[in-house]
């Protein structure tokens, strides 16, 4: 497995469309049952941390009109952070 792989997978991954209450971001990923408000948006939480409140706000909303298409052989719908 390379450097850049590796370093991908370990990333901490955040769902930067549901803000926790008390500030910062819970981790992407949903555990059973467990509903959100928003469909996840997942970023690194070093880039989320770099992003203001309205390219998160951005972020989100491409990613919110991508899951309104269709999708194809089963495939999620990506969106560009």
């Amino acid at each position: 497995m390379s450097n850049g792989l590796r370093s991908w997978v370990r990333a901490n991954w955040v769902d930067i469309a549901n803000r926790k209450k008390g500030g910062g971001f819970p981790k992407c990923g949903r555990s059973g049952g467990e509903k959100r408000r928003n469909y996840p948006k997942c970023v690194p939480a070093v880039k989320a941390r770099s992003m203001s409140a309205s390219q998160r706000a951005a972020a989100v909303s491409r990613k919110k009109k991508a899951e309104r298409k269709t999708r194809k052989n089963k495939r999620p719908n990506y969106a560009r952070t």
